[in-house]
């Protein structure tokens, strides 16, 4: 044993990265057909733990490399050079329902990659490490500023790419149950576009008051900030939102004109919603269908029927036949939480009958769930979900890891080359990337 803990080698090029990046993980120095276990551990800033391994065996050469190698077994199997990553799962004991995200932007996601000798599957760290590596993997590219925002009763932040600009500008915003997260913004302003990050749901939980303040106004100050900000181009716009704030970015996409977006990006996300009404009122029709809910015998929420069957009603659906911006739909078609896949046939139809279904790109990732992240996040199936009234429960989002983790991959890199074709529109802001 000592020997071969001497001998063998481990490295991951580049240790250093942003999250969407793919890395090589490499074990040189092994006895030939040596079996090992390679694992990656991230302790999450809640302290939960989070971890992934695979099994493998050496080369003639004594080598392993996760970008050409197949794992045999694991959480994850084949040739899969970020599976570590993306079917990272709770340690053993960990409390059910938690979900793997980043809160402080501003700090690397650290993940140790070690390796250990057999194939094992459980007792880590009763077990000799081999070998050990720590991985820093970053939402905030270097030069990527951070700024909040407050002014005009908003609650936000701003991401500005390295550099003078102008850059084009997102609009970015989450779901119900989240607050405000940062992370898809700070990789948008890595990749270049200046993003901001809403909350729109703290308001709700506040006071009556408070939520009445979140309406089409709320999120049209949201827009105007963006496009009178010095270093964003005014005339390069566009508003990306999941789940409810897809179901915003529709409406202002139909029915602002305070700007005139260039393009929108909504994943899996819903036109349903009271057409007139603030965020309030689309979850106080969700709640008046509660009777819809469905729980299956793991006593986990499935909230698709919500909003089925698609209202004929046309002040109950955005008239997507009034967008004149390139829209792009990515729809999870085992999304459980959402009826993302009939919202999106629904929308077709309404543009085609319209005469703008030209400006309509729909991305259909069959046994995808309703979560769809920025590349190598693990899939969450189901997690526990906090309403704006406080009510915890179980919810069952969808989606079976492997395609789920796919089309993660596949949207984003389709979601940067729409926002690059439709926002980059003079060579300037192209150069500024």
């Amino acid at each position: 044993m000592d020997s071969e803990r001497c001998n063998v080698k481990l490295s991951v090029y580049p240790s250093r990265g942003l999250v969407d990046e793919k890395f090589t993980v490499l074990v040189q120095k092994a006895p030939p057909g040596f079996q090992m276990t390679i694992r990656a551990l991230h302790q999450c800033e809640d302290g939960n733990g989070w971890e992934a391994f695979a099994h493998y065996t050496a080369d003639a050469c004594g080598t392993v490399n996760l970008s050409e190698d197949p794992s045999m077994g694991g959480t994850y199997s084949g040739v899969e050079p970020m599976g570590l990553i993306w079917s990272l799962k709770p340690v053993p004991g960990s409390k059910p329902g938690i979900r793997l995200s980043k809160k402080n932007v501003q700090t690397p996601m650290e993940f140790t990659i070690s390796v250990y000798k057999g194939h094992q599957t459980e007792g880590f760290v009763d077990q000799v490490q081999l070998a050990c590596v720590v991985v820093e993997r970053w939402y905030m590219a270097p030069g990527v500023r951070r700024v909040p925002i407050t002014e005009g009763g908003l609650i936000g932040v701003l991401f500005l790419p390295p550099g003078p600009g102008p850059f084009p500008g997102v609009l970015d915003l989450w779901g119900r149950g989240i607050d405000i997260a940062e992370y898809r913004s700070a990789l948008l302003a890595s990749h270049g576009f200046a993003s901001m990050t809403l909350n729109y749901m703290g308001p709700l939980k506040a006071s009556s008051d408070a939520a009445k303040l979140v309406n089409d106004q709320y999120f049209e100050t949201a827009l105007r900030v963006l496009q009178q900000h010095p270093q964003i181009l005014s005339s390069s716009i566009a508003m990306l939102g999941l789940s409810f704030g897809a179901s915003m970015t529709l409406k202002m996409a139909a029915y602002s004109d305070v700007v005139k977006f260039r393009c929108a990006v909504c994943i899996s996300g819903s036109h349903v919603q009271p057409v007139d009404g603030s965020v309030a009122d689309l979850i106080a029709y969700c709640q008046k269908n509660e009777a819809k809910i469905r729980i299956n015998t793991d006593n986990q929420l499935i909230g698709r029927d919500l909003l089925l069957p698609i209202p004929t009603d046309p002040t109950m659906k955005v008239d997507v036949g009034r967008v004149q911006c390139p829209l792009l739909l990515i729809v999870g078609e085992d999304d459980q939480n959402w009826p993302v896949y009939e919202s999106a046939q629904d929308m077709k139809e309404m543009m085609e009958r319209s005469g703008n279904s030209h400006l309509l790109t729909i991305l259909l990732y069959p046994k995808t769930g309703h979560l769809i992240k920025p590349p190598y996040a693990p899939h969450s199936g189901v997690s526990t979900l906090t309403y704006t009234t406080g009510k915890t429960v179980i919810n069952l989002w969808g989606g079976e890891m492997v395609p789920h983790c796919r089309a993660q991959e596949d949207a984003w890199r389709k979601i940067l080359v729409f926002l690059r074709e439709n926002l980059y529109v003079n060579n300037y802001a192209k150069s500024s990337k």
